[in-house]
């Protein structure tokens, strides 16, 4: 456990396949304890500082906080804040810790929780920001292809959708980095391509990829198909979104060439890119990987305060 003692959570590339297998052995403990929860982090407090529209994120990591006994302080949103009054973001981290053990942060510009962390004392775990790191989503990502497949290493992976400005995209590939996956396809329109940054970093990490804009050429070698929605916040320019809306769409006839054990994810919240019809299928598991939120940010806060937790 000491690898992850109050550690920041900044980036998915921080940690290595042991801490990551670790986190996964941590969460399988916490699994009886999702909804009665375990009193473990008692008289801690988290702070929970979402400066970006959150529900999936900002909930589970309050529940989490819950279920292990401790007690959530919250700001969602600048709105009533001293921020509205022109604080500056240096000034609330520094405010923050001085009132929680822990803070969460969520934040529309990227390096805002490498900022944080280098500012307070406390533990920091990002919650997202900017277009490329989201840790504890890639986290439960992971986790959840572990699950399903009973491995990460050796599987062919889709990756669809918005690869430009996904931060889950972005920090999903990079997870995959520290273990071996057979292949990464790369999935998108045009203009909604991976940045150069993220194809360097695939290069840099040996990885074999492909870029493709037609998923129907690629769908029969998947093991797992990962589906992003286009995000319309976070396109500089609403022409360029309005180019690429609607490119892709998940139906059953897409899928009739499918592996049978194809498993898709979806870090949500899913708009129009997946058929409702594909969430009866076997090959729907973004509700299962959902509903693995709050156990491993259980997990993941107790091995950052030291918790001791019997299976």
């Amino acid at each position: 456990m000491m690898s992850f003692y109050m550690r920041d959570v900044v980036s998915i590339i921080d940690f290595s396949r042991d801490d990551l297998e670790k986190l996964f052995r941590m969460t399988d403990k916490m699994m009886p304890y999702k909804r009665g929860g375990i009193e473990v982090l008692k008289g801690k407090i988290m702070a929970s500082l979402f400066l970006e529209p959150s529900t999936r994120t900002r909930l589970s990591f309050e529940s989490a906080m819950k279920r292990l006994g401790g007690d959530v302080i919250t700001v969602s949103g600048a709105e009533g804040t001293s921020l509205m009054k022109g604080e500056s973001f240096i000034d609330t981290i520094r405010m923050l810790d001085n009132y929680a053990d822990i803070i969460v942060v969520r934040h529309k510009y990227e390096g805002a929780a490498r900022l944080a962390a280098d500012i307070a004392e406390v533990p920091i775990i990002n919650a997202g920001d900017g277009r490329r790191q989201h840790p504890t989503q890639t986290m439960i990502d992971l986790y959840t292809v572990y699950k399903l497949k009973g491995r990460i290493d050796d599987l062919t992976y889709g990756l669809v959708g918005d690869l430009k400005y996904a931060r889950t995209a972005a920090s999903f590939i990079m997870g995959l980095s520290i273990f071996r996956p057979k292949k990464v396809y790369l999935i998108s329109h045009e203009l909604l391509r991976a940045r150069e940054e993220i194809l360097d970093f695939l290069k840099r990490s040996g990885i074999k990829y492909e870029e493709v804009t037609n998923l129907r050429e690629v769908i029969s070698e998947l093991d797992i198909l990962y589906v992003t929605r286009i995000q319309k916040e976070r396109f500089p320019d609403p022409l360029e979104y309005e180019k690429v809306k609607g490119s892709y769409k998940i139906t059953l006839d897409i899928l009739k060439d499918a592996k049978d054990d194809l498993k898709i994810l979806h870090p949500l919240p899913k708009v129009d890119e997946i058929d409702p019809k594909v969430d009866e299928t076997k090959y729907a598991a973004y509700f299962i990987q959902a509903s693995y939120g709050v156990p491993l940010r259980m997990a993941l806060l107790a091995l950052i305060f030291g918790a001791e937790v019997e299976k």
